[in-house]
C-alpha cells in the first residue's frame, strides 16, 4: 500500500498493474525528454544575442515539429490502446463476485457458491488493532484465490459508488440499476487496499475495500467456514 512521501504508484500486484506501470514510465520519459528539450531552446534563447535566419524561416523545421510531433503521440497512443483493450478482456474466469455499494459500506456475494455473502464495513478507529489502517480496515475482506482470474460485477443501491484497488490497476464505477464488470488476477499473496472512488456523500470517505488474496485451498477454508456460520 502506500506510504508516506510517496510519489509514484503503489507496487503492483497483478499483471494488469504491472502494464499500467511500464506504460506511465515509457510515457513519463518522453515528457521529460520533450521538456528536456524545449528547457534547452528557451535557455539558448535567452542566453545567445545571435539569430539564425534559417530557423525564423525554414520550411523543412517546419515539417518537422509538424511530423515528430505527430510520431511521438503514436509512440504514446498504440501501448495506451493495448492496455485499454487488455482492461477489458475478460476470459474464462474462475471466480465471480457481485460487489454492491451502499451508503456508506459495501456487500459481496460470491454467486459461485450458494448462499454466500456478507457486508463489509469500515472498522471504526477505536476497534483497531495493532498493525491495522486507519480508515482502510474492514470488518471482512473480499478473499479471493491467487494467481486465479477473478471477475467482479460492480453496481449500487442507491447513489454512484466507485470500486478502486490501486495496487490491482482496478477502478470500477458502481451505478444504481447498472451492472458493470472487471477482471483480474493476482499475482502474490497479499491484502491490498482501496476506497470509493467516487463523492457518494457524507460518509464517502468511510468505506473502504479490502481485498485478501490467498492459497487456493486456504480460500476453500474460509469458504466452507462462512457457509457453516451462515
Amino acid at each position: 500500500m502506500a506510504h508516506p512521501s510517496q510519489l509514484g504508484f503503489q507496487d503492483a500486484a497483478s499483471p494488469l498493474m504491472e502494464e499500467l506501470l511500464h506504460f506511465h514510465d515509457h510515457a513519463l520519459m518522453i515528457i521529460f525528454l520533450i521538456s528536456g528539450f524545449v528547457f534547452y531552446i528557451i535557455t539558448n534563447m535567452i542566453t545567445s544575442k545571435l539569430t539564425n535566419l534559417n530557423i525564423l524561416d525554414s520550411q523543412e523545421i517546419e515539417v518537422i515539429w509538424t511530423v515528430l510531433p505527430a510520431m511521438i503521440l503514436v509512440l504514446i497512443a498504440l501501448p495506451s490502446l493495448r492496455i485499454l483493450y487488455l482492461m477489458d478482456e475478460i476470459n474464462d474466469p474462475h471466480l465471480t463476485i457481485k460487489a454492491m455499494g451502499h451508503q456508506w459500506y459495501w456487500s459481496y456475494e460470491y454467486t459461485d457458491y450458494e448462499d454466500l455473502g456478507f457486508d463489509s464495513y469500515m472498522v471504526p478507529t477505536q476497534d483497531l488493532t495493532p498493525g491495522q489502517f486507519r480508515l482502510l480496515e474492514a470488518d471482512h475482506r473480499m478473499v479471493i484465490p491467487v494467481e486465479s482470474p477473478i471477475r467482479v460485477l460492480v453496481s449500487a443501491e442507491d447513489v454512484l459508488h466507485s470500486w478502486a484497488v490501486p495496487s490491482l490497476g482496478i477502478k470500477m464505477d458502481a451505478v444504481p440499476g447498472r451492472l458493470n464488470q472487471t477482471a483480474f488476477i493476482t499475482s502474490r499473496v497479499g491484502v491490498f487496499y482501496g476506497q470509493c472512488s467516487e463523492i457518494c456523500g457524507a460518509n464517502h470517505s468511510f468505506m473502504p475495500i479490502v481485498v485478501e488474496a490467498v492459497p487456493l485451498e486456504h480460500f476453500e477454508a474460509w469458504s466452507s467456514l462462512l457457509l457453516e456460520d451462515a
